[in-house]
Parts: C-alpha cells; sequence; structure tokens
C-alpha cells in the first residue's frame, strides 16, 4: 500500500494534499510540477511517499532549483512505479544509459541457450547491484527544517508521521492521509 502527499509551506505554516501520483506523474519533472503548482510562493514544497514498511522518498522542491531527493532503501523503491520516478540515473550515481547491457561486456560462450543455470543467475543478480541496498540520496535534505541526517536516516516503519511531527505539520498530513 502507497501513500503520497504534498506538503507546501506557507507563511500560515504547512499545508497539505493527496496526489495521486501514478495518474499525473510519469517523471521526475512531472512531479517537481506538480509540487511547484501547490506554491505559487515558490515556497518549500515536500513530497512524502511511502510503500508501508518496505521504503519511504521525500522530494523537495524549492522555488525553480532543481528537486533534493532522498529515498530510504533503493533496491525496495526501484521494485515500485513510485520509486521508478525517485531513482534517477543522477541520484544512483550513474551516466544516463547505463541500464542498458553492455554488448562488449557480455560473456558468449556458447551457454546464452541456458545450457548452464549458474551463470543465469549470476548474471541476473549482477543487474539488481546496479541499485544499491539502503539509503541514497541528499540526507541533508530537511537539515534546516529540524530532521538532521542522523535522524532521517533512523526513520522506518511510521516515517512520514514523524517527518510530519519534527516539521509540526502532522495534523496537516493526518487530515490527507
Amino acid at each position: 500500500m502507497y501513500f503520497a502527499a504534498l506538503l507546501a509551506r506557507t507563511e500560515d505554516g504547512w499545508e497539505a494534499s493527496d496526489t495521486e501520483l501514478l495518474d499525473n506523474v510519469e517523471t521526475l519533472s512531472d512531479l517537481a510540477d506538480l509540487a511547484r503548482e501547490a506554491s505559487p510562493e515558490d515556497d518549500t514544497v515536500l513530497v512524502l511517499i511511502e510503500q508501508e514498511d518496505a521504503w519511504f522518498g521525500v522530494v523537495r522542491i524549492d522555488g525553480e532549483e532543481d528537486p533534493r531527493i532522498y529515498v530510504s532503501d533503493a533496491a525496495a523503491a526501484a521494485r515500485s512505479s513510485y520509486g521508478e520516478i525517485l531513482l534517477t540515473d543522477e541520484l544512483l550515481g550513474r551516466e544516463p544509459g547505463d541500464d542498458e547491457p553492455d554488448l562488449d561486456a557480455l560473456d558468449l560462450d556458447g551457454t546464452e541457450d541456458g545450457e548452464d543455470e549458474d551463470d543465469d543467475d549470476s548474471e541476473e543478480g549482477g543487474s539488481g547491484e546496479a541499485v544499491p541496498h539502503g539509503p541514497v540520496g541528499d540526507a541533508e535534505i530537511l537539515d534546516d527544517l529540524g530532521v538532521g541526517e542522523k535522524e532521517l536516516k533512523a526513520l522506518s516503519a511510521d516515517a512520514l508521521t514523524e517527518i510530519a511531527e519534527s516539521l509540526g505539520a502532522s495534523e496537516v498530513l493526518e487530515t490527507v492521509r
């Protein structure tokens, strides 16, 4: 089960709105545009995404600046349609297009027809290593809002609620939950 919400900082505090990301967003640029629409004054907007007991992500948009992203578990997020939006090549430290197979590096020793199943299993495991287990991104994304890197990395099961509490936005987040 997924939960996604936008928290926009305004003069009067935080305002929350829920969003159906899959209906509106296919790329990180789409997500940034959606977040900017939530704050016409170019204030800080946080996109909070959570897959129950698996991972959470925070995307921070400050005006027209590039989005800042933190994902608690990249490997878990990679198996999610929401996670795929957040796990950009830049975030994972890859050059665009790195996920395509390098034909020069393939070992074409005659087992490509499935003769040696052990080799096939190791090749599949190798592609999974491209996305690290554990957190990726900007762990200092919420430092100036009261959630330090150490606290952010320690969050787990109900991370979005704990983040909202630290921001003083738990009541507005609960209204959209």
